[in-house]
Order: C-alpha cells, then sequence, then structure tokens
C-alpha cells in the first residue's frame, strides 16, 4: 500500500522553527517529484514549496521564500520541510504529495497522484 505520511508538526511561537518530514511506505521516493502545501481553516490549500525527482528544482511561494527550505533524503525515502523564522500566518495543516516520474514539480494540486494525511503546524504570537 502506498503511502505518505507527515510528521514534525506542533506548536511554536513566533520566529520559531520546524522540521516537518514526508516519509514514503510501500515505494521509493526517488522517481518522484515531491510538493509541500498547507491549508488554514477557511481557506484554499495552496502550494508552499515542490522539489523535483532529480533535486534540481526547486519553488517556493512567495510567502515562504528566504525562509522555508525543501530537501530530500532518497537513501531515508524522506523529504524535509524545514521552516524557519515562522509566523501566525503560517499556521495551518500542512500536506506532502508525490507525482511519479516528473521531472518538474508544480503548485498545482491536480499534478499529485499521492497525498499524505497533513500535519498541524500553529504558530502563536
Amino acid at each position: 500500500q502506498l503511502q505518505l505520511v507527515e510528521s514534525g508538526g506542533g506548536l511554536v511561537q513566533l520566529g520559531g522553527s520546524l522540521r516537518l518530514s514526508c516519509a514514503a511506505s510501500g515505494f521509493t521516493l526517488d522517481y518522484y517529484s515531491i510538493g509541500w502545501f498547507r491549508q488554514a481553516p477557511g481557506k484554499e490549500r495552496e502550494g508552499v514549496s515542490c522539489i523535483s525527482s532529480s533535486r534540481s528544482i526547486t519553488y517556493y511561494a512567495d510567502s515562504v521564500k528566504g525562509r522555508f527550505t525543501i530537501s530530500r533524503d532518497n537513501a531515508k525515502n524522506t523529504v524535509y520541510l524545514q521552516m524557519n523564522s515562522l509566523k501566525p500566518e503560517d499556521t495551518a495543516v500542512y500536506y506532502c504529495a508525490a507525482d511519479y516520474g516528473a521531472y518538474v514539480c508544480s503548485f498545482q494540486r491536480s499534478f499529485y497522484d499521492y497525498w499524505g494525511q497533513g500535519t498541524q503546524v500553529t504558530v502563536s504570537s
């Protein structure tokens, strides 16, 4: 069974850091592009960052540029999202998603075939 499992969320104060993990089971992430999305209450799910299967392409939403870093460790079958200088507006459920065989990545939700269940990130002021 193909699964993505997010972890690393929690409650953090303004300016703090968290590292989210997206671990795959049932398949290897080597040939998948991965996207991180988030959804705040009452808002649509939005793309935060993504990384292509080859690592050659990474994208960041303007709202997180310079604060978030996406990386992947294929040996651990895991993709990470390092989040620094967190703000209350970063509060949301964060999801990772995977697309097979893509040499690019995207913020389009329809681009991805597999989704995790999400992890809550709450930033207090």
